[in-house]
């Protein structure tokens, strides 16, 4: 960062405050003399240079860092606080309400010259809490060398050099918006503009050569022509946190001249599938693994799924990237595993002879079993997109007396009237008739995570 790049008063700006490589180190270094030997400090993660400055602070401490969102209710926050041991919260603007845990404002101004030694790698860098199907969110470690090791493969397959300026608006406490946006750009080099919000406005007046985001953001600025072209300039366009929907795929390379890539990961690995910058890309594809990365498919009982680019089976994956276990939960890190070593994502996808992998969704969710026929949410909810009265679709299996599950759509209209009944025989008209959804619900709009991730238990339920 600071001394290996040339310098710029906007080397990294958030919303309206911005800073120089050598301010930020400055006053990172201010904070990070302050937390130096905290178990581990907390960062109250709002879109802000505070957040950048207090992450930084951490890495060059050696104290992990936990990211908290800044819209966590009082029972969500006060678990990652307690579970992760953190002495400490990091905040411009601290939540309301009591807190467990002393609260330590970050001084954009304050500067320090203290050089602290590189930490070791295998050390965790950052404990990001993610959600599973039970119980509360788990703590997942990341080491500083798996961190290391995905963004220099995402900067090989993406060509991310020193030469880029990346925006985004997207959230500092996931793995896009954080380990990739901010951290990212400070391994490469690269200028930060982080918008604070994703909007079409913001994106088109950034003037960046790299964007990051995530599906609902593609599609709002599909929504805003004007903007969309403002982008036309830009080197690459990437997309993930989900799907891309062919249609706003087709639509982002209509009026910017850009075919998305797409790439896939998870917090507990980081970001291990991708399509490459100048490679090919198309709608769904999610490319091949990256440097370090290896991954494979398996059946319900652990057998080979062939790389026919058909058959689904869940994904597999190990290398370099990878955490290093939930905190404090042995047996939820033993069984995230299998028994050689190769952590389950849960996910459900296609791989083809090239190796190129399509996700269809999560194996609680998305992988259907009707009538005997395994099927994938994503590939009906494709089919659907591509009706031009359909603007957004959810699928998921419903249990059946008889089918054993029901496929059911849930579609927010377009412009125009549609029906359900036009729905079924359009997607029965492409793909195999037993892929139709039995029923189809209009409804004003799907439940969404922070995101843009359909929340599909909320729609089973």
């Amino acid at each position: 960062m600071a001394g290996r790049y040339p310098d710029r008063p906007d080397a990294v700006r958030v919303g309206p405050d911005q800073t120089s490589w050598e301010g930020l180190l400055g006053a990172a270094t201010a904070v990070a003399n302050r937390i130096a030997g905290a178990p581990s400090v907390a960062v109250h993660a709002q879109p802000s240079l505070r957040t950048v400055v207090a992450v930084v602070a951490g890495l060059l401490a050696g104290v992990p860092v936990v990211p908290v969102p800044p819209d966590a209710g009082p029972m969500e926050r006060d678990h990652l606080l307690s579970d992760s041991a953190a002495s400490l919260l990091l905040a411009a603007d601290p939540p309301p309400g009591p807190l467990p845990v002393p609260v330590l404002p970050v001084d954009l101004d304050a500067r320090s010259a203290t050089r602290y030694p590189t930490p070791d790698g295998a050390a965790t860098a950052m404990i990001l809490y993610t959600s599973g199907t039970t119980g509360a969110p788990k703590g997942a470690l990341l080491s500083r060398d798996a961190i290391a090791a995905d963004l220099d493969a995402l900067a090989d397959a993406w060509d991310w050099t020193a030469e880029d300026t990346l925006a985004h608006g997207l959230p500092l406490y996931h793995v896009h918006g954080l380990v990739l946006g901010v951290l990212g750009a400070l391994r490469t080099g690269s200028r930060l503009v982080h918008t604070g919000k994703p909007t079409p406005a913001a994106y088109a007046a950034a003037g960046a050569s790299l964007y990051f985001g995530v599906p609902t953001v593609w599609s709002r600025i599909c929504q805003d022509p004007a903007a969309a072209r403002e982008l036309a300039g830009a080197r690459l366009l990437v997309s993930g946190s989900a799907p891309l929907p062919a249609p706003v795929f087709e639509r982002l390379l209509e009026l910017t001249g850009h075919r998305p890539v797409e790439r896939y990961g998870m917090t507990e690995t980081l970001i291990t599938v991708s399509a490459r910058a100048g490679g090919p890309t198309w709608p769904g594809a999610v490319g091949t693994p990256v440097a370090g990365v290896s991954t494979r498919l398996a059946d319900e009982r652990g057998e080979p799924v062939p790389a026919d680019g058909q058959s689904i089976g869940e994904l597999q994956v190990r290398g370099a990237t990878l955490f290093a276990g939930y905190l404090n939960l042995p047996e939820a890190t033993a069984a995230s595993h299998t028994a050689d070593g190769w952590f389950r994502t849960g996910d459900v996808a296609t791989v083809d002879a090239d190796g190129v992998h399509r996700i269809v969704g999560r194996s609680s969710t998305d992988l259907i079993k009707s009538g005997g026929y395994r099927v994938g949410a994503g590939e009906v909810e494709n089919a659907l997109l591509a009706h031009p009265g359909v603007r957004e679709a959810a699928v998921i299996g419903v249990p059946h007396a008889d089918l054993g599950q029901e496929i059911v759509a849930y579609v927010v209209a377009g412009a125009g009237d549609v029906s359900p009944g036009e729905l079924i025989d359009f997607v029965a008209s492409q793909l195999a008739v037993h892929k139709r959804p039995r029923t189809v619900h209009l409804v004003e709009s799907l439940p969404r995570n922070a995101m843009g991730k359909v929340q599909k238990k909320q729609l089973a339920r």
